[in-house]
């Protein structure tokens, strides 16, 4: 009764759905489709945008008051909905990868590098969690030069083995992706991203690989050059050994986001003090009620945003979720 009560009140907003938006790569697969039951294009469909308002994936809010607006236009014209964030854009990004071949090896510059060479755009602090992987599958985190001129000479001469920093992998794991960090998703993998709104990657090596239309996807070696951290320690494993507390288990905390994993069994509820809080299912199925006492049904593959006040959200089901929300300002 007292959900109805905060809902004739009108004291706290419904939750935003939002329509996955769905990119081809050369490296993709057809897994979000089996496993999320996306309807994705035909061909390799490497990447499905969760939750973003980045002009390369704009997504819609599905149904409610705002059904058919981009996330982008509620930053700008509903700026309510995410009440004490800052910034010029909706900051971060969402994503589940289907890396059915090896992507590149790559780098992402930070804010300042991005902002300066990069038409102002945001650096690209990211984190992956394993939802799935091959038997057997590695990952690519960190390289072991130790100065730009070691690591120019290593990419002249291909001595990529020497060079990379591999990572055996397993469902559950993750790993914190710094701006500078070396790093590639290997073939038979199926990950949640959460990043900075960027779409900027410097490729350092692409395998020699022919797209279909017989070029070459380009390379970016002075750049990565440029950003590479030469001072990082690459990890040896992804094995999260945070403690999970009733449920929930912080995975990362930085200055652009904080994320957790929280499994449902039976019924939990999430606090909503932030801005605004990312969630995305990525196991099982249930139904979400926010405090004004709106239910909706999900399932594994489905994103959705909990805005500045909607009040505490309160899962019901078997499932896991990924979360992510803005860091707490001292």
């Amino acid at each position: 009764m007292a959900h109805m009560a905060d809902a004739a009140a009108g004291t706290a907003r419904d939750l935003i759905f939002l329509a996955p938006i769905f990119h081809g790569k050369i490296w993709g697969g057809r897994e979000l489709e089996k496993r999320f039951g996306y309807k994705i294009p035909d061909g390799p469909i490497g990447e499905c945008w969760g939750i973003s308002a980045h002009p390369n994936g704009d997504c819609v809010v599905d149904g409610g008051e705002f059904d058919g607006q981009h996330l982008s236009e509620l930053w700008e014209n509903h700026h309510e909905l995410f009440a004490g964030a800052e910034g010029d854009r909706f900051p971060l990004l969402i994503k589940i990868l289907d890396a059915r071949e090896n992507l590149s090896v790559q780098v992402h510059p930070d804010d300042a590098y991005a902002a300066e060479h990069e038409n102002g755009s945001l650096g690209k602090r990211e984190c992956w969690y394993v939802i799935d992987c091959e038997p057997g599958t590695r990952i690519i985190v960190g390289q072991r030069a130790k100065s730009r001129e070691e690591l120019a000479a290593m990419i002249e001469g291909g001595r990529w083995d020497d060079m990379l920093n591999y990572v055996p992998i397993h469902p559950g794991d993750f790993f914190r992706i710094e701006p500078g960090t070396m790093h590639a998703i290997k073939g038979g993998t199926l990950i949640l991203e959460t990043q900075q709104s960027s779409d900027v990657t410097y490729r350092v090596y692409d395998y020699d690989r022919v797209q279909s239309d017989g070029t070459k996807r380009p390379l970016h070696v002075k750049q990565s050059l440029d950003v590479v951290d030469y001072g990082q320690v690459p990890p040896t494993s992804g094995t999260v050994t945070a403690p999970e507390k009733d449920g929930v288990t912080e995975l990362m905390a930085c200055p652009n986001f904080d994320v957790e994993r929280v499994r449902v069994s039976g019924e939990k509820t999430l606090a909503q003090p932030w801005p605004f809080m990312c969630l995305s299912v990525i196991e099982g199925s249930g139904s979400v009620c926010d405090g004004s006492g709106v239910e909706h049904a999900v399932s594994a593959g489905s994103h959705f945003l909990a805005p500045s006040g909607s009040g505490d959200v309160r899962l019901t089901g078997e499932m896991m979720l990924i979360t992510s929300h803005l860091p707490e300002r001292a």
